[in-house]
């Protein structure tokens, strides 16, 4: 770090992400201090760009701080962690995960200060560095009875949209998670996923053969189910499965 730090405050209640940044950027430490209001946008943001410090909420939909940070810990530099909550009972977990500071809402002045003299001292001189982002979106947590498990996007046949929620269906079953269609959509592009309704994803390479349904209409028949295909987008998928075909990519659904 040689002329400030960059960091990236992450909250998804607005009025407090406003204000965390507005601190940040009165702190004489922080050269610049960007915004994201969820976890999968600050992931993005991150596999676009080095920022010496995330300042994190803990609380958020979909992926929540501790999965985040737990994600960032994995990178060969990862940025310096401080976690900025209403909640002190994730503390443990939190210096756990390696998090130099948690600091409690509302955010007094004098402990960001103290808060980013620890973050300055951890980030040396690699605020200049080039860091590369873990494929974050492989897995994706999926919350029921309090619990949270994971499921793999390797085991995902297709996603179907379900209003702010979709329904990633597997060989196993079907499992529900927070999070737009078309957020998906967008991280898991050039994965093998590509849209075929409206309303669904589809893994090209769970594709085990196409069929007509009663009406004429298309579908991508996988072991997780039938997924219908629109009329515009019939023959950019015909395309995608001659091209996996060719390669030899073609029904893992089929394997166990």
């Amino acid at each position: 770090m040689t002329n400030g730090l960059r960091v990236l405050a992450v909250d998804d209640v607005p009025p407090a992400l406003d204000e965390l940044c507005s601190l940040l950027r009165e702190a004489p430490e922080v050269a610049e201090a960007v915004a994201a209001g969820d976890a999968l946008t600050a992931l993005k943001m991150l596999q676009g760009s080095h920022f010496d410090a995330v300042f994190l909420d803990i609380s958020m939909p979909g992926l929540d701080g501790l999965e985040l940070a737990s994600l960032l810990s994995r990178l060969s530099e990862p940025p310096v962690i401080v976690f900025v909550t209403a909640h002190d009972g994730h503390a443990v977990a939190a210096y756990g995960i390696g998090a130099v500071d948690y600091l409690l809402k509302p955010v007094r002045a004098e402990r960001l200060s103290a808060a980013l003299s620890k973050v300055v001292r951890m980030a040396g001189n690699q605020a200049d560095e080039p860091q590369s982002a873990p494929d974050a979106m492989s897995a994706l947590p999926v919350e029921s009875g309090g619990r949270t498990r994971y499921v793999r996007r390797d085991d995902v046949q297709f996603v179907e949209a379900h209003g702010d929620y979709v329904r990633l269906h597997t060989k196993s079953g079907v499992h529900v998670t927070r999070m737009p269609l078309s957020r998906l959509e967008e991280y898991w592009e050039g994965t093998g996923f590509t849209r075929v309704h409206r309303g669904f994803l589809l893994a090209v390479d769970a594709v085990l053969e196409l069929r007509s349904d009663t009406t004429g209409g298309l579908l991508a028949h996988t072991e997780a189910g039938d997924v219908p295909v629109s009329r515009r987008h019939a023959r950019d998928l015909r395309d995608r499965l001659l091209a996996a075909a060719q390669r030899g990519e073609l029904g893992r659904g089929s394997h166990p």
